[in-house]
């Protein structure tokens, strides 16, 4: 407002030189502006009195704003996911999911003491034994169908690529035993050497074993005892590898085939291994 006010008393005292002379007009223009001056710093002064007020408004303002309802979107944000809930799966009687490869099924084997149920993991042996092998079913089921056991027998052959210590006209056969508990859904592969092991090489063997073991990348060979028929005390080599199929949807019958692939493969290696020792070379092949 100040600045608008001096322009308009200027043209006055152009006014006042034309009438009066030279010398008057400049002393009362001189008054006028120190009238103005004052009037000016009056002005500035009310106008920085009143800026302090405008910063405390300012202030209110701002801490007014947080009090804004911000905890409204984030309560909804936390109702969201439970619309989002997934579905539960419905389950079998034999505890399997619906998108389980084995849900819903029912199966029973014709027996000499009558119809027998095949739970799912013996189910899933018996289609390996008999689907994809084509061997004829030899597989023993209990009366409450919680366990399963087959027994089948192979030859093992070494190598022939000349830095084995079994040659490919080294050959023995091996038992198997693969059992099935359905409860804990394991199957379990057992590879027997069937010659008992003489008392002389037991601690050879034992030594043997704890050379191999760390070295087996599948399965653990071991000194199993059990008594014979006539009650004498016997020890033999087995090899022992497991596979649960509990939480495998899809792949239960690849999973036993896996098993049994890899346990021969790791069980040759072990005892083309142990027979570095010659005096267990001779056992194995006597």
């Amino acid at each position: 407002m100040a600045t608008k006010k001096s322009p308009a008393k200027k043209k006055v005292a152009t006014k006042v030189v034309k009438k009066a002379p030279a010398k008057k007009a400049v002393k009362k223009v001189s008054t006028k502006k120190v009238v103005a001056k004052k009037a000016v710093k009056k002005v500035v002064k009310k106008i920085v009195s009143k800026k302090p007020a405008a910063k405390k408004a300012i202030k209110k303002v701002v801490a007014k704003k947080p009090a804004a309802k911000k905890p409204a979107p984030k309560k909804a944000a936390k109702k969201s996911p439970k619309a989002v809930a997934p579905k539960k799966l419905k389950v079998d009687q034999y505890g399997l999911e619906e998108d389980d490869e084995f849900y819903g099924l029912y199966f029973a084997k014709s027996t000499n003491k009558g119809l027998v149920e095949v739970k799912p993991c013996t189910f899933s042996l018996m289609y390996w034994w008999k689907g994809l092998l084509g061997y004829p079913d030899m597989i023993e089921i209990s009366k409450d169908s919680n366990t399963a056991m087959l027994q089948f027998e192979s030859t093992f052959g070494g190598g022939d690529s000349g830095e084995t210590e079994l040659t490919e006209k080294d050959v023995f056969d091996v038992d198997h035993i693969i059992e099935v508990d359905e409860q804990e859904q394991l199957v379990s592969l057992y590879s027997y050497v069937p010659i008992p092991v003489p008392e002389k090489l037991i601690g050879a063997l034992g030594l043997s074993i704890l050379n191999i073991n760390p070295e087996t990348r599948y399965g653990s060979l071991e000194i199993c005892s059990t008594d014979n028929e006539e009650g004498a005390n016997e020890h033999f080599l087995r090899y022992r590898a497991a596979t649960y199929l509990r939480g495998v949807k899809s792949g239960k019958v690849e999973a036993i085939e896996s098993m049994v692939t890899n346990g021969s493969e790791f069980f040759g290696l072990a005892l083309d291994a142990m027979c570095v020792n010659k005096s267990i070379k001779k056992w194995l092949l006597s």
